[in-house]
């Protein structure tokens, strides 16, 4: 089972305890911000994400991970301009090819997760046009990183929306795929939801899957929220099933915040620090991605708990 961690590290943010400025994938501005400093000031920041995600390669392969989830605000307010007339494009360019060498060499598995605002089924013009925007310039994040365009390197959202009627809204995703470029629609996953009202991993089965044939990401713990009348075993199987062939399916783990803190305030559905469970793969190869607070942290406490 290969484990990995999303966007951040912890322990080399360490670093900035001691003068160092923080590394991050992440760093963006407010909307006044970007109108009173403009590009120049956008590169500066991109250039600086592009580094940073080169460093964090760099850290994983040398401690063992071989799963990682970039960050997609590396290009912050990437809709409002082109990307490559930055004024240093050709140095992001560098990192991030450096970044995606290195991975494909070592084995480290890189996907995104871009965020809620995408609703790709949605009955508004301008989400759907807002949504394709955003997942284009992930797409093209990945081209220039020189990721695989296959779900290997998966481009992973949720649909995001029901609308009262599920059946309708997947229909709907389904068209709007067909309008994204390609470098978006041989990586796209879709991933189960935490809530019962939205889509469990059949309703992903039989409503997009079974259309367009994308790959399903099975959330362990949305699964608790959403069963569609399947055991875990049966869902994450389900799931596996969409995967193309000689590509590991990739799940997401996660713990309840609530049961950690033992505090019943905190909604059941937001994610703990650490995970302390064994996480059950039934006997299956899949590679988990570990959605907690604490990243890699939470990842080398399992490790200790469960594989030492």
């Amino acid at each position: 089972m290969n484990i990995g961690y999303a966007c951040n590290n912890m322990q080399l943010n360490t670093l900035a305890k001691k003068g160092v400025e923080k590394v991050l994938t992440g760093r963006g501005m407010i909307k006044r911000t970007f109108k009173t400093k403009g590009l120049e000031y956008v590169s500066e920041i991109s250039l600086k994400n592009a580094k940073d995600l080169d460093t964090i390669v760099k850290w994983n392969i040398s401690n063992g991970y071989k799963f990682f989830r970039i960050g997609s605000d590396l290009f912050p307010w990437a809709s409002e301009y082109d990307i490559d007339s930055l004024k240093d494009i050709k140095e992001i360019r560098k990192y991030l090819h450096s970044a995606g060498v290195q991975a494909k060499t070592h084995g480290l598995r890189l996907t995104c997760h871009p965020g809620h605002f995408n609703v790709l089924p949605s009955p508004s013009d301008n989400v759907v046009e807002r949504c394709i925007t955003d997942l284009s310039i992930n797409g093209k994040l990945f081209d220039m990183i020189g990721l695989s365009r296959t779900p290997y390197n998966k481009i992973n959202i949720h649909l995001g929306g029901a609308y009262g009627d599920k059946e309708s809204a997947m229909k709907r995703f389904c068209v709007n795929f067909e309008r994204l470029p390609d470098s978006v629609k041989s990586r796209l996953t879709v991933e189960n939801d935490d809530k019962a009202s939205m889509y469990s991993v059949r309703d992903l089965y039989d409503g997009v899957y079974t259309r367009i044939g994308i790959p399903i990401v099975f959330d362990y713990h949305h699964h608790q929220f959403c069963t569609g009348d399947l055991s875990e075993q049966q869902a994450l199987e389900l799931a596996m099933s969409t995967w193309p062939d000689g590509i590991t399916p990739a799940t997401h783990y996660s713990e309840s915040r609530r049961d950690e803190q033992e505090n019943p305030k905190i909604k059941p559905q937001a994610h703990s620090d650490y995970v302390y469970k064994k996480i059950e793969t039934y006997g299956n190869v899949i590679d988990v991605m570990v959605e907690a607070k604490a990243k890699e942290l939470a990842v080398q406490k399992y490790k200790e708990l469960h594989l030492c």
